[in-house]
Formats: C-alpha cells, sequence, structure tokens
C-alpha cells in the first residue's frame, strides 16, 4: 500500500476507551469512535486455553478490532488497541465490580506487573501497522484502608483500566517506580503511532 493512497484517509479508533480517545484527540488528531464488535472475553479465554503467550493475545486481539471496524469503514485508518496486565504469571482483565477492583489491587500490591500493550492500524480489513510495548510498573504496599479510600476518590472511572488506575490521575499514588513508555501505560504508544500516521501522510510532518 503506497503512502498516496494512505494520505487524507480518516481516523477512526475501534474503541470505547475515553483515555486512548483523549491520547489521540490531545495530539490533535481528527479521531472518531467506533467500538469494535468483538467478544474480548471469549477470544482472551480461548487463547489462554490453547496456551497463547500474553504478547500474542494482546496482539491479535488490538488485530481483530481494527480488523473489524476496518471491514466496515473501507477507505479509514482505523486503530484497534489491546492491554494485558500480568502479576506472577497471572493474567488480569478489567475488573467488573468495585469488590474485583480491591482484589486486584491487593494482588498487585508490593510487586512489579507488566502491562503488555498492543496497538494496529488497518484499512480496508488488512493490517497495514502494529506495535508493541511492555511497561514494568511496581507498586508500592496497599493498606486495605487505603484500597478503599483510593476507590472511594477514583471512582468507578477506573474500572474501565485493567490495572484500576489512571497514572495520569490518582493512580500515580499507587507506584514507587515505573519503567517503560508513559503513553503505552495510558493505552497506546502514541509516539510509535504518530510516527506511522506522519510517516503515510495522515498527519503533518
Amino acid at each position: 500500500m503506497t503512502d498516496a493512497r494512505l494520505a487524507l484517509a480518516p481516523v477512526i479508533l475501534a474503541s470505547a476507551s475515553p483515555s486512548r480517545f483523549a491520547l489521540l484527540t490531545q495530539a490533535g488528531l481528527d479521531v472518531t469512535r467506533i467500538p469494535a464488535q468483538v467478544d474480548e472475553e471469549a477470544v482472551r479465554e480461548s487463547l489462554q486455553g490453547e496456551g497463547a503467550a500474553p504478547r500474542e493475545i494482546a496482539d491479535l486481539l488490538a488485530e481483530l478490532k481494527a480488523r473489524n471496524v476496518s471491514q466496515r469503514h473501507g477507505d479509514a485508518v482505523v486503530i484497534g488497541a489491546d492491554q494485558i496486565l500480568i502479576c506472577d504469571g497471572r493474567l488480569f482483565a478489567k475488573p467488573r465490580d468495585r469488590t474485583e477492583a480491591a482484589r486486584h489491587l491487593a494482588a498487585f500490591s508490593g510487586k512489579t506487573h507488566e502491562l503488555v500493550t498492543a496497538v494496529c492500524a488497518a484499512r480496508g480489513g488488512e493490517v497495514i501497522w502494529r506495535a508493541l510495548e511492555t511497561p514494568r510498573l511496581t507498586m508500592r504496599p496497599l493498606s486495605a484502608g487505603f484500597i478503599e479510600s483510593y476507590l472511594d476518590a477514583a471512582g468507578e472511572a477506573v474500572f474501565g483500566s485493567v490495572g484500576v488506575y489512571h497514572l495520569e490521575g490518582l493512580g500515580a499514588q499507587l507506584f514507587t517506580r515505573i519503567d517503560g513508555d508513559y503513553f503505552s501505560i495510558l493505552g497506546l504508544p502514541l509516539i510509535q503511532l504518530l510516527d506511522f500516521l506522519r510517516r503515510h501522510n495522515i498527519v503533518a510532518t
């Protein structure tokens, strides 16, 4: 696929994620949000059952989301993304409610976890670019009382994060160290993505 064919293409984010949308719009992109119709939980469980590595699972889910929306919006560049958190060899998904969010934070307390972040771009149902980052975050020991206070202050919005935190907000209080790309922790390897979009004349150079 040539640069000329990609020039001036509309950009769609195949996700309802407010944080990913904010990253793209704050970077100056005109983006439309169209959530992909993918059963993430079923795909994740199936791949885990087949012994797939977390990197493979995140990458495939990002691809499935991008392809799903791209097949219905052939002229657009569609961005799909996924995150998987790994702590003590266990894969964590987004918490379903406050009780599960508290359990997740207790499991992360005092430990280092990895946040596998995959992104895929598709056009016309075909993948044209992909990237993957794996930041490592070390959470300080958290008491049960602090976890409850944190959840009170952070609100239900953090349930949409696989790690139950927004690093750009109160989540910064949870950590003693982070290693890796900051934007990937927020949901997208933004610098790599912007470089791809510039190279294909989708954003100004």
